[in-house]
């Protein structure tokens, strides 16, 4: 089958290495025209731009977005727009947010242009292991690109998941439940090593957790990885972003009601990892000198002299009224 693929990142590079490994025609398309003209010494068939891309494609023609969501994305399926035919096909395989899947569909329908949206998991390991693929649209669009989705996925690794918005929808969620998990390895790891255990093999202990434990996973495989080659992490900061399904997940859930909490508390703790002063703590510490007379570290120094930190717990007094 022949496709169009725009957007030439890590995973877009990666799916068209993939997708010509399965025998299929790949033409490319990315705003820096060096990743194309690499992709072409590779097989792939190289277009100067959007127009050209869709010149080479046969009717219906396929083209598949591996962009970031937002601006950059909605642009691109704009000018689509103008330059493809009725029963041609656009799929974001983008991490967009569902409802912009709904309006897209039934914008490009009004031209008889078809619209997938496909959530897409595997990152930078997806050429040799695989992309799971979660897919939104019409389901005679899915039966149509299933040789494509075929070759992507590892077996057994694409679903049809329902109508516009479905693919991206199960992909969010997917994300925010990534987030909690990964928190929750954060925290464990965290508690062992201010423990008196704390000179444990992490990486060992990693590979341990995967070898029958309940807690078995791929994350832990990474993070065996990552303990391997920099046992105390050291020179990482502890910043972390978030691309935006972690925050949706959470907004979904309080719109259905559905409790989220481990999610929530993932997705907050990630935007509590990125300031240096966190004020919140700040009302605490005041709080306790206003009303017990709780001394108020100043400074990092003053910190360390009280003993204050992990591993260092005072028991709490009697007087509960003075020691919240």
């Amino acid at each position: 089958m022949r496709i169009g693929i725009v957007g030439l990142g890590r995973m877009g590079k990666n799916m068209v290495r993939r997708l010509i490994r399965g025998g299929h025609e790949i033409a490319v398309y990315n705003r820096t025209v060096s990743k194309a003209r690499e992709m072409e010494s590779e097989g792939a068939i190289f277009a100067q731009s959007p127009a050209q891309l869709v010149q080479k494609l046969p009717v219906p023609r396929v083209v598949w977005l591996m962009l970031p969501a937002g601006n950059i994305t909605d642009e691109h399926i704009s000018e689509l727009a103008t330059l493809l035919s009725p029963g041609d096909l656009i799929i974001d395989g983008g991490n967009s947010y569902y409802k912009n899947d709904i309006i897209r569909y039934n914008q490009l329908r009004d031209k008889n242009i078809r619209y997938m949206d496909a959530g897409v998991s595997g990152g930078i390991w997806g050429l040799e292991n695989g992309y799971c693929t979660m897919i939104g649209g019409d389901e005679s669009d899915f039966t149509y690109i299933e040789p494509v989705l075929k070759s992507l996925a590892p077996p057994g690794g694409y679903m049809y998941c329902g109508s516009a918005g479905a693919g991206h929808y199960i992909k969010m969620v997917h994300n925010g439940i990534e987030y909690a998990l990964m928190e929750s390895y954060g925290e464990g790891f965290e508690l062992i090593k201010a423990s008196p255990y704390g000179k444990i093999d992490l990486a060992g202990l990693a590979r341990l957790w995967n070898r029958g434990s309940v807690v078995r996973s791929w994350l832990l495989e990474l993070l065996e990885s990552a303990f391997q080659r920099n046992p105390d992490l050291a020179g990482i900061k502890g910043y972390v972003e978030d691309s935006g399904e972690g925050r949706w997940t959470v907004q979904e859930a309080i719109e259905l009601g559905v409790s989220a909490t481990s999610i929530a508390h993932a997705v907050f703790k990630r935007f509590e990892s990125r300031q240096a002063e966190i004020f919140s703590n700040k009302v605490l510490a005041a709080l306790r000198n206003e009303f017990g007379g709780h001394a108020v570290a100043t400074t990092d120094e003053q910190i360390r002299q009280s003993g204050a930190g992990a591993g260092t717990v005072k028991p709490a007094k009697a007087d509960v009224n003075r020691n919240i």
